[in-house]
């Protein structure tokens, strides 16, 4: 399937696991990794929570 979001890559390039950020924003470690593998999307309040903890821009978590 198609990318919906770039979180896999972006965390890749930040050096962070996604039981890092899972702990950052209060959800489940198997959230963030759905959200990885695109078998599922962040709402846009998480979206915006997981930009702010990697220190990116939301539109760098979105492929457009």
């Amino acid at each position: 399937g198609k990318d919906l979001n770039r979180l896999k890559v972006v965390l890749a390039e930040k050096k962070r696991t996604n039981k890092w950020l899972a702990e950052q924003i209060g959800v489940d470690q198997a959230t963030v990794s759905k959200w990885c593998t695109n078998s599922a999307q962040p709402n846009l309040e998480n979206l915006i929570e997981v930009a702010r903890c990697l220190e990116v821009n939301v539109n760098e978590l979105l492929r457009m």
